[in-house]
């Protein structure tokens, strides 16, 4: 049994995730998503998905990304 580096649950269904050379474990993808997925510059929510890449600023969706211009 492991336990969740998230929320600190202890559970014998974990999985673990590489990235950046860092080993990650979780029990579930919500946690995963929590601790690792990149922020809106704009608006700090979880990005989940492709996102919108301005430089070198992530967002959530094109409307942060052009700074609200159509």
């Amino acid at each position: 049994m492991a336990q969740c580096e998230t929320c600190g649950n202890v559970y014998d269904r974990t999985f673990e995730v590489q990235m950046d050379g860092r080993t990650h474990t979780f029990d579930s993808f919500e946690c995963a998503i929590h601790k690792l997925a990149p922020r809106c510059a704009e608006c700090r929510v979880p990005i989940v998905g492709h996102g919108v890449q301005a430089g070198e600023r992530l967002f959530c969706c094109n409307h942060g990304a052009t700074g609200g211009r159509p």
